[in-house]
């Protein structure tokens, strides 16, 4: 399916994104991340939105998190175009549009945060066996408390360069929750994200977040001593949701200058 695509990155509950399309009627929709994921993978999803037959539109975001827009012709005949951008007062939905002055603006590719300079909260660095049971239910949990999260679903797209995008998001991202398994000390890439993060970190203060999934002290210690020594949470003490908290603390605190 052919479809246009917004990626609006992490916004705040209320916040209004004006939807304009030239030429046919079109399908409007606002997802969260893993609806998102959802929708290119012909999955049921939930979205706010619908049929736009006039334009602009507007949409509001209804709680905090990394929000996308997608605009298709599913159903429908024609052409459009369109174009977004994100307003600066919370708006009615789409059904009776206002008009209010636009703070920012959107493009198809970016997405943009002043509010720090980094573009995400965590990374999560995994091994793709540990996707199902740990870390794709971590992303959604920790997108629920409203961290801003790289995770290769919901960011790498078909014909993307690999090792260019895992760069950009390591640099991006403010800290690294760097998921321990067996799968995890098995695998290439995993240790090409773990350097990566090591080597923000002898410059700059703590990025490593550990998370142990199925393994002793003694195993991580025999992979990595220095990854053993600080101090991590375990999936087999904590649920997903506890993690997903607790991580969301890490950032609040280190948001606000507290020593984390």
């Amino acid at each position: 399916m052919k479809f246009t695509h917004y990626n609006l990155g992490y916004q705040q509950r209320g916040t209004a994104v004006e939807v304009t399309l030239q030429g046919n009627a079109a399908n409007v929709q606002l997802l969260d991340s893993s609806n998102f994921q959802n929708y290119k993978s012909g999955k049921r999803y939930k979205y706010s939105g619908g049929l736009a037959r006039r334009s602009p539109i507007q949409l509001v975001v209804p709680r905090n998190g990394h929000w996308h827009v997608t605009v298709d012709l599913r159903g429908l005949r024609g052409q459009v175009r369109s174009s977004i951008r994100i307003l600066s007062n919370p708006l009615p939905p789409f059904s009776e549009p206002s008009p209010a002055q636009f703070s920012s603006v959107v493009s198809d590719t970016t997405s943009t945060d002043d509010d720090t300079k980094y573009d995400y909260d965590v990374f999560i660095s995994h091994a793709t066996e540990d996707k199902n049971e740990i870390v794709r239910p971590l992303a959604e949990a920790l997108i629920d408390q409203g961290v801003r999260v790289w995770y290769d679903e919901f960011e790498l797209r078909i014909g993307d360069n690999l090792r260019r995008k895992i760069d950009e998001g390591l640099a991006q991202s403010r800290f690294g929750v760097v998921v321990l398994s067996q799968a995890f000390f098995e695998k290439n890439w995993t240790q090409y994200e773990l350097d990566g993060l090591v080597a923000r970190e002898m410059n700059e203060e703590r990025v490593i977040l550990p998370l142990w999934h199925r393994v002793t002290k003694q195993e991580v210690i025999s992979y990595s001593p220095s990854l053993a020594d600080i101090i991590a949470l375990a999936t087999l003490n904590f649920t997903i949701v506890e993690i997903a908290q607790e991580i969301a603390n890490v950032i609040q605190n280190a948001s606000v200058g507290s020593d984390v």
